[in-house]
């Protein structure tokens, strides 16, 4: 996983050249905390290799402290870091462009956004981390009035892990997520935005080629390995797959099935599932519960098949509450 993290910056440039992008943002949380010689170098190597104006706002996990690298570190020409909790603007007029930014001196930082409106006199872009999910966060809070007031015609966010985007008045605000997921809360494609900005700005989102994280919760219909192989792609992969076995069906063996799938090294399996339901074992006993089943049991050769359904999810539901198994209504 290190391994492939310390690739992203470079995966990341690759496709700033390919696309000719005319510049970079990049909203924080570059570092997580502490950092290696091999993570700055690789940051580094990147942010040179990308030969446009980078923009660069600190977020909470690299904010700019006295240790921070974004003070302490030399960084290329090329790379604008916005050091300070308030707005402020780079012009490119090259471009026909404004960049405005802020960053986060703590952990914590307060609405950078409000009250902001940037100057008419060219294309005003903006780059936060900042939290546009809750009004109280503690982490550069932003709305959608404060978007909508503040002249961007796009505003790049970072901090959010997942992806999304709204519109609010003219404004496009959107965030990629993380470029690599890291865990089993940070499933799915992970990667960069490339952004558009002319009449209205437009954002496409690019999957970077990192290994992926899926936790997969699988009911059992017939056998385990069936339902295996109908969920895994048929060439294997570096992605890493937490499957959930679920249902009721003879209990798997998850040694042997992991055995058979040696072309998915990051598959991880685990078993919840449960015996097959005996629903009418206790008829015939002398008992309460078997004179129950037993009258269940009767009653279904007497009724047409929506009363048979009915009696047979009675008896269903009735046998699982005895075991002590969880009710799942239909």
């Amino acid at each position: 996983m290190r391994r492939e993290l310390l690739q992203v910056p470079g995966k990341i440039a690759q496709l700033c050249r390919d696309h000719r992008c005319d510049l970079v943002l990049l909203s924080g949380d570059l570092f997580d905390g502490a950092y290696s010689a091999d993570s700055l170098q690789a940051v580094y190597a990147a942010l040179q290799e990308m030969s446009v104006p980078v923009f660069i706002t600190p977020g909470n996990h690299d904010f700019t402290g006295t240790d921070s690298p974004w003070l302490t570190e030399h960084w290329p020409e090329n790379v604008h870091i916005f050091t300070k909790p308030l707005m402020e603007s780079v012009e490119l007029r090259e471009l026909g462009c404004r960049i405005y930014g802020a960053g986060f001196t703590a952990m914590d930082c307060d609405a950078l956004l409000e009250g902001f409106c940037a100057a008419e006199d060219m294309t005003a872009i903006g780059i936060l981390h900042g939290d546009p999910t809750q009004a109280n966060s503690p982490y550069c809070p932003i709305s959608k009035s404060q978007v909508a007031d503040s002249g961007f015609a796009y505003l790049a966010l970072g901090h959010i892990h997942k992806g999304d985007q709204f519109r609010a008045g003219n404004t496009l605000c959107a965030w990629p997520g993380c470029p690599m997921g890291r865990g089993y809360d940070e499933q799915g494609e992970k990667g960069v935005l490339i952004v558009t900005v002319e009449d209205t700005a437009e954002a496409k989102f690019y999957p970077l080629d990192t290994p992926r994280f899926y936790d997969w919760e699988a009911p059992v219909s017939i056998c385990a390995e069936s339902t295996l192989e109908s969920l895994l792609p048929p060439v294997g992969n570096d992605h890493f797959y937490r499957i959930t076995f679920t249902g009721e069906c003879e209990t798997p063996d998850l040694e042997a099935l992991s055995g058979q799938y040696i072309r998915f090294p990051n598959l991880l399996l685990r078993d919840k599932t449960l015996p097959p339901l005996d629903i009418w074992r206790s008829v015939g006993e002398d008992s309460f519960e078997g004179t129950y089943f037993g009258m269940l049991q009767q009653a279904l050769e007497a009724e047409d098949e929506a009363g048979q359904e009915k009696i047979l999810l009675a008896a269903r539901i009735c046998r699982q509450i005895l075991d002590g198994r969880e009710v799942v209504l239909p």
